[in-house]
This record gives structure tokens, sequence and C-alpha cells, in this order.
């Protein structure tokens, strides 16, 4: 609250006209953040066309904020209309599909959390690298000897013929692993999707 005093140019003890703790400014923030994110209004029909760029357009609000997938759990969500729009995107595309309410929301949570847990990875590696003043690749290359040791002493067969194929090591790309979860969820998800509403 004193940050935020000393930006406007008042009094710290001001700010609380307007929010009583700091735990309201940051869901007003974070409010206002995911208010940001817009669906496209000519998103196809089909429940995969709308779903889709609904988790990509998550994605790009946690690439923009990262700090917003710190701020809730899965057991106790943030309750702001912000985000509730987006849960509103998501389950009226697998709505009508022939899915029990249970069901529904549970394929919902699921697509959030992969989106979400990826995402709190963003502010992680940020304040790594700033407090190790190394990159992810830097860090990874300083263990060096810390991964060998593992990897030649035959007690992990499988870790180390996989890393021993990897010619300039492993890159891990978290737009790239967001993409691939999004699109094996996708495909796992569509014969239950898909099934309920044949069959019912």
């Amino acid at each position: 609250m004193r940050g935020v005093a000393a930006r406007l140019g008042v009094a710290a003890m001001s700010t609380y006209r307007y929010v009583p703790s700091k735990e309201d400014l940051v869901l007003h923030m974070a409010d206002a953040a995911f208010g940001e994110a817009s669906y496209p209004p000519d998103a196809p029909e089909d429940w995969r066309g709308r779903v889709e760029p609904g988790a990509r357009t998550l994605w790009s609000l946690y690439r923009k904020h990262p700090w917003l997938a710190h701020l809730d759990t899965l057991t106790r969500p943030l309750l702001v209309p912000g985000l509730i729009v987006h849960g509103e995107w998501m389950l009226a595309a697998l709505d009508g599909h022939g899915l029990d309410p249970t069901t529904l929301f549970d394929v919902h949570v699921l697509l959030y959390s992969h989106v979400q847990g990826l995402a709190m990875h963003l502010e992680k590696e940020a304040h790594a690298e700033a407090a190790t003043g190394q990159s992810e690749e830097q860090w990874m290359d300083s263990r060096g000897p810390a991964l060998r040791e593992p990897v030649e002493s035959g007690r992990f067969p499988a870790f180390a013929k996989v890393l021993g194929a990897f010619e300039d090591g492993y890159d891990l790309r978290l737009d790239a692993l967001f993409a691939f979860g999004l699109q094996a969820l996708l495909d796992g998800l569509t014969p239950l999707v898909e099934g309920r509403r044949a069959g019912a």
C-alpha cells in the first residue's frame, strides 16, 4: 500500500479510503488484469474451436502479467468478474454436449489448471534469474557436474538414455509446452465430449 501511495504522490494512510487492505487492492488489480482479455467474437461454434482460443487467451494474459498465476489455487479460486468471464467462455463452449454438471466443470478446471500451472513458472523463472544473475541455460550449464553423477551412475538408465540423445541439451520452452499440452488435453477429451453428445 505504501508503494501505491508513493506512486500516486499521496500519504500511505490515504489509500485506505479507497481500498481497505492490501488483499482488496490485489483483488482489484487482478480483476483489472483479467479484464484485459478479449475473446474472439467470430470464434467457431464447435467446442474445440472455442476452447482452444479461450485457453490461448488466458495464456497470453499470464504471459503479460505473470504474477496473476500465483494469486489463486484450484481449491480457492479468485472470485473476480474478470476471471469469471474466462470461466463463462469455457463452460459455454463445453455446454450442450451431454456432460453432467460435475464432469463439465471438471473439464473446465482441468484445462484451467494446465494453463495456470505452466504459467506459474513464468514469474518463478524471472525471480530466479534476478536472484542468481543467470539465465535458465546458464544455470543448467553450471549444474553439469551435479547432473553427470546420476547419469553416469547406472541407476537411472531411461533418464541417461533420454538425456544422452539430446545433441545440445533439452530446451524447456514454456510456450511450446503449453501448446503441446493443450493439444494433448483436447485430443484426450474429444471422445468424452463428443461421445456423450452422440449417445445423448
